[in-house]
Parts: structure tokens; sequence; C-alpha cells
């Protein structure tokens, strides 16, 4: 069949009238000339020869598929082969191929599971076999029934594979949970190994220590340290004797929840029962401890380690500095790392990173360097994260001259310096108000091949973001300009930063500023300049830029649609307001919550019953949305159409005694209540007449009454 072609919907340019739509269709392939074939002529049916059958015949399956069935016995290809041939469907065809066997025993079963993923397939084939004359399945066909489920998702089949069994006389042994809890441990679903356990509990089947570990293993990887708990509590009651491996799994679980008296009390036990922690216990210990943020815990199990003598190694101490530097204890931290020198162990490089960027941190940039001077003392090259930190410490300093050294120094070892290099310096700059020393660092990045525009775009990204740095970008625009260091990213992120902090009237003058430039205004620029209209209450511009966007065949930002929905509905133009909630929720694929719910409004006027209205605003107030102008034009617009004025005062008036609406706004929304319910009935009236053909003579009789 030729390939339909696709519609396109072309839509003409956009303005605050209603939409129209125009469909052309592209042109269609030729379709191609069907012509009858000849039948061909049924050969004679023989009798089947599976010694003469190749399971390439007949639609062979894929490269990787045929490898992975050349492992099997001829008569396991057969049988997969028939569940091709018939895309896994069981059924008449499937048996009456089957039935071509002598008989299919339950190693063939176990076989053929082990290598099929079509889980109903599958079933039915183990049911089908079973009702066999004399036929049983073995412990090996169950657990390919089992995997055979588990690669298909059916989890919940799986986990019934040992009552099944113990249905048809054969009782489950340790071997098939611990193949279930096996594979729900690896996929870290541990509460369905806890369902498991529990059933097994149920058959009267005892697990051994390793199973044990492993139910414990899977449960506190999955969070749930309390179900855990109670297994270790049958565990113990079953008279099992605690390895090493068992502590080390509750108590890494009781570290993670921060439960650290309780993982104390359990660390005695084990040194009672067993043996005390190694040094990678505890390295384990203070891994998940540090993980979770929880301090005063490592600093527990470091005094633990040290009360048994334990000799800590090289990773179990660059593990402790590194979580206590970024935990903001960095003198503590800084004391390990004297350890470690004083005992001649090996110290990564890493260790003097965190240890510098910790100083820095705590506004140490005295230690931070010495950490520098110490680090390349050792023989090592510092990396760019090293001095990236001591850049930005001295500028919090304000001593951006020797960050400036440190980046050419940066620069010179071919580090490669990038924006988080130079950010700090150039915020600096702009804040002393060097400019000139600005732009020479921008002419040095450009030098060193960094993207200087792009990095320009992020700065002022960070400097608008609190309201002295928009005049402080603003000005460092000014000078930027005249050295050609401008784009029109930079003018929009200016823009919405002066609109953000109320400097609307610098917005809008940088907003006509861009468009007499060489750069053009984007969906971007429009969209802020619709709020910032919005705002001086100059609604016909905004409603320009709006049809400038549609014009680009761009969608305005969420906030500009929910800026013009307001101004519209402020001058009382709600069917202007209802086609722009429409249009927003057809353009953007997240609109907001107020939109959707006006339309589900608009929907529910047609009862003409407040409650029901109501009904629908209390739900969305109670996701924390409260009305604004989209949802009072839907209760407007909808009760004029299919209602009346008195169930949309109703709706106002509940509005007012749970004092989400003023009484001022009452007024007003009344006043234009019952001027949309005129315009209405005007448009209705001269729908009537034109519909009659009387439109003429009202034109001609209200021209005499004119000339009278």
């Amino acid at each position: 069949m030729a390939k339909q072609a696709t519609t396109k919907s072309v839509p003409p340019p956009k303005t605050m009238s209603a939409p129209k739509f125009s469909l052309f269709y592209g042109r269609r392939k030729p379709r191609p000339t069907v012509r009858p074939q000849p039948k061909p002529t049924p050969a004679l049916s023989q009798p089947f020869d599976l010694s003469k059958w190749h399971p390439d015949d007949h639609s062979p399956p894929s490269s990787s598929a045929a490898a992975s069935l050349s492992s099997l016995s001829p008569v396991a290809r057969f049988i997969l082969d028939a569940f091709r041939k018939n895309r896994n469907h069981w059924g008449p065809p499937v048996v009456a191929e089957l039935r071509k066997l002598r008989r299919v025993t339950p190693d063939l079963v176990a076989e053929v599971l082990k290598a099929q993923n079509d889980a109903v397939s599958a079933s039915k084939l183990f049911h089908w076999a079973g009702k066999q004359k004399g036929f049983k399945h073995t412990f090996a066909s169950y657990n390919a029934l089992a995997y055979c489920l588990n690669r298909a998702h059916r989890f919940g089949s799986a986990d019934q594979v040992p009552d099944l069994m113990d249905s048809q006389g054969k009782p489950p042994t340790e071997k098939q949970f611990e193949i279930l809890i096996r594979m729900h441990s690896d996929a870290n679903r541990g509460l369905r190994v806890y369902h498991v356990y529990r059933n097994m509990k149920r058959f009267g089947v005892k697990p051994r220590v390793f199973l044990y570990n492993r139910v414990m293993d899977a449960l506190v990887r999955a969070g749930r340290l309390d179900l855990a708990m109670s297994v270790y509590d049958d565990f113990r009651g079953d008279g099992m004797v605690e390895e090493s491996v068992t502590y080390m799994i509750l108590i890494k679980g009781m570290c993670k929840l921060g439960r650290v008296e309780e993982m104390l009390e359990l660390l005695e036990r084990m040194r009672v029962n067993l043996c005390k922690p190694d040094v990678f216990a505890y390295t384990a210990m203070i891994k998940v401890l540090v993980s979770e943020g929880r301090l005063d815990g490592c600093l527990k199990v470091w005094e633990q380690m040290r009360r048994d003598r334990v000799e800590a190694d090289a990773m179990a101490y660059v593990t402790m500095v590194t979580g206590l530097c970024k935990g903001g204890r960095v003198d503590k931290g800084f004391e390990l790392f004297r350890e470690m020198k004083d005992k001649g162990l090996l110290i990564d490089r890493s260790i003097y990173g965190v240890l510098a960027e910790g100083f820095v941190e705590d506004g140490k940039v005295g230690a931070a360097c010495d950490m520098l001077r110490d680090l390349v003392g050792s023989g090592y090259r510092a990396d760019l994260g090293i001095y990236n930190s001591l850049i930005r410490g001295f500028c919090d300093v304000k001593r951006v001259d020797k960050a400036y050294k440190l980046f050419r120094a940066a620069v010179q070892e071919g580090l490669g310096a990038d924006f988080a290099t130079v950010s700090p310096i150039l915020v600096s700059y702009a804040e002393m108000r060097k400019l000139d020393k600005f732009h020479e660092l921008l002419a040095q990045m450009g030098k060193c091949g960094c993207p200087v525009m792009d990095d320009l775009s992020k700065f002022f990204s960070i400097v608008v973001e609190k309201e002295d740095g928009v005049m402080m970008g603003l000005e460092v625009f000014e000078h930027l300009k005249a050295r050609s260091y401008s784009s029109a990213e930079i003018y929009n992120i200016l823009i919405a930063g002066l609109h953000k902090f109320g400097k609307v009237k610098k917005a809008l003058s940088l907003f006509d500023e861009m468009k007499s430039s060489d750069f053009q205004p984007d969906s971007s620029t429009y969209s802020s300049a619709i709020m910032c209209y919005i705002e001086e209450g100059d609604l016909h511009e905004a409603c320009a830029c709006h049809n400038k966007i549609i014009e680009m065949s761009c969608v305005p930002s969420i906030a500009a649609y929910r800026s013009l929905a307001k101004g519209l509905f402020n001058v009382g133009e709600i069917d202007a307001v209802m086609l722009l909630v429409r249009d927003c929720l057809a353009s953007v694929t997240s609109g907001p919550m107020t939109f959707k719910y006006s339309l589900t409004v608009f929907d529910a006027c047609r009862s003409n019953n407040a409650e029901k209205v109501l009904d629908i605003l209390n739900e969305m107030m109670q996701q924390g949305c409260p009305p604004d102008p989209a949802i009072y034009s839907a209760i407007i617009s909808g009760m004029c159409k299919h209602g009346t004025i008195e169930e949309a005062r109703k709706v106002f008036l509940k509005l007012k005694e749970r004092k989400l609406m003023t009484e001022a706004s009452m007024i007003v929304y009344d006043d234009m209540l019952i001027e949309h319910m005129k315009k209405k009935t005007a448009d209705l009236i001269v729908s009537g007449l034109k519909f009659f053909g009387l439109e003429s003579k009202l034109k001609a009789k209200g021209c005499k009454l004119l000339s009278g």
C-alpha cells in the first residue's frame, strides 16, 4: 500500500481575533498497481520427518536469534519455530505442530522455556505438557518457568510458582525460593523479596545463612531496615550463627538511616560474638555515613576504630577527610591530613583539592594557598579545580589582583581556564567598576580560546539575580557595547532582569534600543516586553508584541500569556481572554493550572448551577491555585452564554465571603458581568436580524431617525 501523505496545518498569522485554520494536503504518491497472483498448486501432504526439519525454514529469524538458538537441541528448535511461525499465539496450529512429536519431556520443556521470552505462550506450553499421560514436571522445568516469567516482568506470576509446585504434588525446596529472591534482589525489588521470604516460611522451608543474608541485604538496599531487622529476629530464632557479612549488612543499613547508637550496640555484639571489624568494614561504615552527611556518626565510628586499634589505611583517611571538608569541618579534616603525613601514607592530589576548597569556604584563603604550596612541594601538578577555588577565595576577600595572577598562572600551565575560573574575577571587576580591567580580561579569555560571548551571557545571568546587580550589569553592558561585546541573548537577560525588579521603563528603553540595533528581538524579548507594557498599562503595544511572536511562528512564554490575560481582563475583553487561554493550552506542553481549570469552569456553567462551579474552584484551591483573571473570565463568559447573571453573582458572593475577593473587586466584576451580558444579547439580536434578512430595514430606520 502506498504511504499516506501527512496532513499539514499551516495557520495564518494570529491576532487577537478568532483564529482561522486552513488545511492543505501534500502530494500523494501514486498507488502501486495490484495484479492478481496465480495461486500455487497445493502439494501433496507428506508425513512429518523431524530429521529433515531445519529451523531456518519458513521465514528464518534474525542472525542474533539464530545464534542463540544454535545451542539448543533440534526438537527444542522445532518447538520454538512453531511458536515463531504463529507469532507466539497459542492455538490449534501450535498444538498440531507439537503433536507431530512423539513425546515432550520435562527436560525439553525446561530447554524451551529457557529460550522463550513470551510469558503467555510459555505458560500454555507448560500447562499443555503437564496434561500428557504419565508426565510430571521436574525442578528444572519449574525453575525455567520462573525465569521466563521474570524475564517477561510477570513478577507476581513468578512468585506463584512454588504454590503451583505444591498443588501438583512437588513441594518447593529452598532452591526455588532462592531463585526468586535472587531475581528480585538483583532488580532491587525489596518488598517482593520479603514476600517470597514470608512465603518460604509458610512452606516451612528453613533458609541457610547465605539466603538470610541475601534477604536482609535486599531489604536494606531498598530502605526497609525495619523489615530487615524482623528477618534478623527470625534468623536468631532459628538458631543461626551470624557471619561478619550478616553484621555488616545491618550495620550499613543503620548507618544509612542515622541510627548510630543502635549501630554501635550491634557493633559491640559483633566484637563479642565473632570478631572486631577490620579496616575495610570500618571504611564501608564511614562511606555510608559520609554519603548521608552524618559527620557526627563518622567521628564516632572513627573513635571506635581507634579503640579497636585498627590502623586506618589511605582509603579510610581519604573518605574521612573528604566528608569532613565537604561538611564544613575543614579543621578536623586538616588534622587527619597531618596524621596521614606523619604516618607516611600516600596522599592523593584530590585530598589537597578538597582541603583547599574547604579552607576557601571557611574564609581561610591563606591556609588554602599553603595547601597549593604543599601540593607542588610533594611533586604534584595543581589541577584547574584548585586554581578555581583559590581564585574564588581571593575575590571573596577583595584581592582580585592575586586572583588575576592565579588566572595567568593557570593559563601558563595549559590547564584550559573555563567560566568557573574567570567568573569571580569578572564579577569583582564589575563591582569595583574597573571596566577597563574587565575588557582586558575578556581579551585575555579570547586569546585562551574561551567562548567569550557565551561566558558573557553566563556572567549577566549571574549578576541579574540581585537588584543592585541588574543596574551594575546595565552599566557594564553600556561599556561593552562600545567595544562590540553585545548580543541578542544579553539584551534578553537584561530586559528580563530589569522587569523582575520593577525597572519597567528602563526595560522598555532597552527594548526600543534593541529594535533599532542590529539585533532582532525574538520571542523571549517580546514576551518580556508584553509583561512590561501590561504593567505600564499599554495594552495596545502588548497585543502588538503578541502578534509579532505569532508572526514569527513562535510561542509566548507562559508568564507573558498570564500577564496579557490579566491586561485584557482589566479592560473587560472577556472573549479575548478566553481565546488567549485556548491558544496557550494548544501551544504549550504544560500550561498554567488556572488556564486548564478555566475551561472546566466554563463547561460547568452549562448547568447554570453556582454550586457546581464552586466545587471546581474548591478543587483548584486545594491544589494551592487561587482564582485569577482567567477563572473570573470563564465565570463571566460561561454564565453569560449558558447561565444567568444571578448564578454568576452567587459565585462571586461566595468568593467574597471566603475573603478570596474584596468588596471593590466584586463590584467591578459585577459591572463586567452586566456589560458582557449586554454585549452578548446585542450580538444575539443582530444575528437574528441577519438570519431573517431584516438588517437592511433596521439600518434604514436608523438613518431616518438620525435625519429627523
